[in-house]
């Protein structure tokens, strides 16, 4: 699936991934190839991006995530790169 990370300034991250895990305001969502679409608001947390074999974390302060046709967008109010 297709993931991209843009905050109000920058595209962060664009490109192919197998899962993205995300900290929603109810708990931690876990999004697969195929996922069900889904909107969602972010807490301030831990952003991992797995793919090509290895993972990448980010540390995101708020925003909001959508899923829709192995298409994810996570517009996030601002973030740290670890």
């Amino acid at each position: 699936m297709t993931l991209e990370i843009l905050t109000p300034d920058k595209t962060v991250f664009e490109g192919e991934v197998t899962s993205v895990t995300l900290p929603g305001t109810l708990g931690f969502l876990e999004l697969l190839n195929n996922h069900a679409p889904i909107i969602s608001t972010l807490n301030d947390g831990k952003l991992t991006v797995r793919g090509g074999g290895k993972d990448e974390v980010f540390y995101i302060h708020g925003g909001v995530v959508e899923a829709l046709n192995n298409k994810v967008t996570v517009l996030a109010e601002g973030i740290t790169h670890k």
